[in-house]
């Protein structure tokens, strides 16, 4: 039941929260080669719906070279036991007891989560797999630990402890029990490579949705040098509505808010976006922060760490970071943005304010 209710529920939101629009001209068809009819494929993978969609004609090919990519890398970063290819399930199984060898793709990505850990000084952590596990927000078996457990597992969370060998392309956690989670990275590394084969297959017109993290590759199908029409999620609402929108091209967008996944206890709702430093979920002003970047992967990592620091904080340090753009809403529904979309967002929601 739960599986089914959570496609229920994605499902409406990239039917109607990520509102990805493509009138197509006709003209703008035929002078860009694309198709009458885009081919687009749906799955669910990673405990979530991914879907692609291209434009371009005659790209069946394509499309199932970006899925067979897409099933090759969750299958090595998923955290299911009963995954026999899973590298990430490999090394939680062999914490405190030996160093295990992985694949050039998982090496990228698990460095890449070091760095993203270190340059954010913990708020995000890759070894925070202990604490999501205890909680296990999302899943029928969800529950508030007690404090007793959330103190012994904290112990647990700590991603300087994470040993890399270069030479033999190891990884390797220290401790018994502890665990890698990729949840807060993984999607936008996986949306990177697919967004990689459709170029190789000389797609330029597409939009890949991992689950709520959406690249819109090339210009929209409205025209040349038009972007597509990315509407942003009001993060109070679990039925698609959005609050604003922007036009973006070749770009990523990617939300971290409270209602993606929440556990109510005693009428006080916990989300999933874990404190490592106290074990429960981060408690600050904000609801949800979007993150536009080149890459899916940097805005994955930033949207929960920008999320973690506050709105203060995160609004002063996304500005000083170049090619990131952020939005961030408060749970009074003010509305916040980075300098570089000043004159492009477009708030749409009358119960919200732009700040």
């Amino acid at each position: 039941m739960e599986k089914h209710r959570l496609i229920k529920v994605i499902l409406s939101l990239l039917a109607i929260v990520f509102l990805l629009v493509g009138c197509r001209e006709t003209t703008s068809v035929k002078e860009r080669m694309l198709a009458e009819e885009p081919f687009e494929r749906t799955e669910f993978l990673m405990g979530t719906v991914v879907k692609v969609t291209i434009y371009n004609q005659d790209q069946q090919a394509a499309l199932d070279a970006a899925f067979n990519r897409l099933e090759e890398l969750a299958g090595l970063i998923t955290v299911d036991e009963e995954e026999e290819n899973s590298e990430v399930e490999k090394i939680n199984e062999q914490a405190g007891t030996k160093p295990v060898q992985v694949s050039d793709d998982l090496y990228y990505l698990l460095q890449a989560a070091f760095d993203y850990s270190e340059s954010t000084v913990g708020s995000f952590d890759m070894t925070i797999g202990p604490i999501t596990e205890l909680w296990h927000i999302g899943f029928d078996d969800a529950r508030k630990p007690e404090q007793s457990e959330i103190d012994e597992t904290l112990a647990l969370v700590d991603y300087s402890k994470v040993q890399f060998d270069d030479d033999a392309q190891t990884v390797y956690l220290p401790k018994e029990k502890m665990r890698l989670d990729l949840g807060a990275i993984a999607k936008g590394f996986i949306t990177d490579e697919v967004v990689e084969v459709l170029k190789e297959h000389e797609v330029d017109t597409a939009i890949v949705d991992l689950g709520g993290n959406i690249y819109v590759l090339g210009d929209s199908t409205r025209g040349e040098g038009v972007g597509w029409n990315v509407g942003i999620q009001d993060p109070f609402e679990t039925r698609g509505t959005i609050l604003g929108s922007l036009a973006l091209s070749s770009r990523s967008i990617v939300t971290s808010g409270i209602y993606e996944r929440f556990l109510e206890v005693d009428g006080t709702n916990y989300h999933h976006l874990m404190n490592p430093e106290t074990g429960y979920p981060f408690d600050n002003e904000l609801a949800g922060v979007s993150v536009i970047t080149k890459k899916s992967i940097d805005g994955d990592g930033l949207s929960t760490s920008l999320f973690s620091k506050g709105l203060e904080e995160g609004l002063e340090y996304v500005n000083t970071l170049e090619d990131v753009d952020a939005i961030f809403v408060t749970k009074d529904k003010n509305v916040y943005i980075s300098d570089g979309l000043k004159g492009s967002f477009r708030l749409t929601n009358d119960d919200f304010t732009l700040k």
